[in-house]
């Protein structure tokens, strides 16, 4: 894990250099530092680019954590479990876990935007504080905390000689006239003053101002001024500076100026013509509004209802309509884009556009003027479920990276629709349908915990579709298992199954008979667990059924009889497994075959095979975000790497699996058998060492971080103490690489299918 999640700067940074010194000071100070004051004056930027630059104070890293995309105060501490960069699989409260990783650690959190949830935010960052002595919390928002100790920076708008600087720098990179486009970031500054100054218009660009005022006139040298004058209009408030400095290609700085008196006539309170500052952030989006198109207003308007990021095809389906032609709408976003109104990411999952809080906030008040702000939250809602079918399908396919990174993209978008689903009681069916299509976002991309609350909440609602509630209730169950609450899974399984019986739904009686045999396997009852996992094989055999599922319960078959001694029928199903894993592309669970094959690998005595197939299980295992399977096949390595005569390492990794542990739940699960690996080595390397240095070397491992952990087993026995080159580089993760290829095959659905979905995966 890197030790910033901090994102990079689009652009220079303009000024604020006091107000930077001044908020560094306060960091040493106090260990809770508040930056206020209203909106679009620049609080994230500053509080960003001071993080940025006190992060060497913070050995344990500066972790950013947004809360502006956030509706249900009970995801507070799930955004920042995902901030902090772990993978809890546990039952525990994210808040526990959150308690526990800070504990011991240095660490810069950076929380941005909590002032809608304060009431629940101001408590859990008192309790963090409290329980953490080496946190320290920089936070922004309009209103302070008020937690005991609190820090609070009151930032002012920019001085007059910042603004004019900002208001160049901006209209430079719009393109204003007269600038040349490869100008360097100082010299385009300049060069945008010069033109707001005086600079002669760009060859062609004819601007007209409102009816009846005539062409656009070029600039002279006494438009510095007007230049001034604009700044002090808009009260130096940074946001409102660059939605003006968009418009200045296009006008000239004494038009921009008159639209903005005509404007600011109309809203002035008192007799001297002055705005609260909060009321002339607004008067200039309202401007930005006014002059942007017919279309480009309605489809500000319907953007407002995407919580983050969003890319062109959700747009075009979410916003597309009579109104929108789908076909208008990437021009509509290029114009919305050239007047600063959204803002460009280059993401792991591609290009993708979001809109300011501020922004975003007031084209949410025009779509709920127009009475249409429920129907394009169902629209959202209705493309992101059919994203979340599209992904389930593609995950059984070549596309399964990009659909991890996919589905990380969209969490904001898939908990907004959870949010609505479960708001109507009409559509808890909905709600239970797209909590239970997401398990391989739950199982497969590590994030067990926060599936478990979605499950638990659609569940709690009765929806009188028996599909969608059995297929939530297995994905339940599975999920239960895995944390290691058998009870919960027991109960869940029991239920799906039972009503599966009922309603003769045999595709849901086999996923349930599969986790019970799961669930078997991994509470040492290898006979019971043989024998259910047996049986729902071949009911999945008799109903057609092939995906990542029926091929795990060939892997989870494989363990139970390789734990039973049948060592040739285990290694015969995993090779069947990786076999079709490398037809379709599939790599999660091709990892767990390849953990099984190189655990028979090691008790032949061929280690280096061992080792060669666990350290890509590990590669692959990293990339998913995969606790389970990653932690079980570093302890495989490590008592591979004793049994190859490094018994240093292997206490090292297998000190490195503690941590790794505690996150998955009950160690090992609580099974003699899958714990036979680390008691071996253990005993081993021990045997080598002596306790003193066995000791010494575990708690080495112990103390490193997860991507250490990973970093190491991906390395171990490379060195030459066990006859390997020490050269040479290890196979990284997939999500590692560049971009994912998103792919533009993704259809819309909005209600789940007469089949439930489970053939699905």
């Amino acid at each position: 894990m890197r030790r910033s999640n901090l994102p990079a700067e689009l652009n220079r940074f303009v000024g604020r250099t006091t107000e930077q010194a001044a908020l560094t000071a306060l960091l040493t100070a106090s260990r809770l530092v508040t930056v206020v004051g209203v909106g679009g004056v620049g609080k994230t930027r500053l509080a960003l680019r001071t993080a940025a630059d006190v992060q060497k104070r913070y050995g344990d890293g500066v972790r950013l954590a947004g809360l502006a995309p956030l509706r249900d105060p009970a995801l507070i501490e799930y955004a920042l479990v995902e901030a902090l960069g772990l993978t809890d699989h546990t039952p525990r409260p994210p808040r526990e876990v959150l308690l526990e990783h800070l504990a011991e650690r240095r660490t810069l959190l950076v929380v941005d935007g909590f002032e809608h949830l304060v009431e629940h935010c101001a408590p859990l960052v008192r309790e963090l504080l409290e329980h953490a002595p080496g946190l320290t919390v920089l936070a922004t928002g309009r209103r302070p905390l008020r937690v005991t100790g609190e820090a609070v920076f009151a930032l002012a708008p920019l001085s007059e000689a910042e603004a004019v600087e900002l208001l160049a720098e901006r209209a430079a990179e719009a393109g204003a006239p007269g600038l040349p486009g490869t100008a360097g970031a100082d010299t385009a500054a300049r060069l945008g003053a010069e033109a707001l100054t005086g600079a002669p218009a760009r060859p062609g660009a004819a601007p007209t101002d409102l009816p009846g005022r005539g062409a656009a006139s070029p600039s002279h040298p006494g438009d510095g001024d007007a230049v001034r004058e604009v700044c002090r209009r808009l009260d130096g408030i940074p946001l409102a500076l660059e939605l003006a400095a968009g418009r200045l290609p296009l006008l000239s700085v004494e038009q921009l100026l008159r639209r903005l008196d005509d404007r600011f006539r109309l809203l002035a309170d008192g007799t001297r013509g002055v705005l609260p500052r909060h009321r002339t952030l607004r008067t200039a989006i309202g401007w930005s509004h006014e002059l942007c198109t017919p279309e480009e207003r309605l489809l500000w308007a319907r953007l407002s209802v995407f919580p983050g990021a969003f890319d062109l095809e959700a747009v075009e389906y979410v916003c597309g309509g009579p109104e929108l032609p789908p076909e208008r709408i990437l021009d509509l976003l290029g114009g919305l884009l050239a007047q600063s109104l959204l803002v460009r990411d280059d993401t792991p999952a591609g290009t993708a556009y979001r809109m300011l809080d501020t922004v975003a906030a007031y084209g949410a008040e025009w779509l709920a003027a127009l009475d249409d702000t429920e129907r394009m939250r169902r629209r959202h809602r209705d493309w992101y479920m059919g994203l979340a079918t599209w992904c389930e399908l593609e995950w059984y396919s070549p596309r399964q990276p990009e659909v991890a990174v996919l589905t990380e993209a969209a969490l904001p978008h898939l908990r907004a629709a959870l949010d609505l689903c479960l708001e109507q009681p009409e559509d808890a069916h909905l709600a239970q349908h797209l909590a239970g299509t997401l398990w391989f976002a739950w199982v497969g991309c590590g994030r067990l915990s926060e599936g478990r609350h979605w499950l638990d909440r659609a569940l709690a609602l009765a929806s009188g579709h028996e599909e969608a509630r059995l297929k939530a209730l297995w994905v339940l169950g599975y999920v239960a298992v895995l944390q290691g609450d058998g009870t919960a899974a027991v109960a869940a399984l029991h239920e799906c199954r039972e009503r599966a019986e009922a309603s003769r739904n045999a595709l849901a009686q086999a996923y349930a008979t599969h986790r019970m045999g799961c669930l078997a396997l991994l509470t040492d009852d290898m006979p019971r667990a043989e024998e259910l996992i047996g049986r729902a094989l071949d009911a999945y055999r008799e109903l057609g059924e092939l995906n990542s599922n029926v091929l795990m319960a060939q892997v989870e078959l494989a363990m139970a009889r390789a734990f039973l001694g049948d060592r040739e029928g285990a290694g015969a199903l995993s090779r069947e497994v990786r076999e079709v894993c490398e037809e379709r592309g599939e790599l999660w669970t091709k990892a767990y075959a390849l953990y099984v094959l190189g655990y028979l690998a090691w008790a032949g005595g061929a280690y280096g095979e061992a080792r060669e197939l666990l350290t890509e299980c590990v590669s692959i295992n990293d990339g998913f975000r995969d606790l389970v399977g990653l932690v079980l096949a570093v302890e495989l390595l490590a008592l591979v790497t004793v049994s190859e005569g490094d018994p240093v390492e292997a206490a090292v990794l297998q000190g490195a699996a503690v941590p790794v542990w505690d996150a998955v739940g009950v160690r090992l699960f609580g099974s003699e058998a899958f714990d036979v690996p680390r008691a071996l080595c253990a005993r081993r390397a021990e045997e080598a060492l002596g306790a003193e240095a066995y000791g010494a070397a575990f708690r080495e491992g112990r103390g490193l971080s997860a991507a250490q952990a990973v970093e190491r087993a991906l390395l171990a026995g490379r060195s030459p103490a066990v006859g390997r080159s020490a050269e040479g580089s290890a196979p990284r993760p997939f999500r590692t690489a560049g971009p994912a290829r998103v792919p533009g095959t993704r259809k819309p659905a909005g209600s789940p299918t007469g089949q439930g979905g489970e053939a699905a995966g």
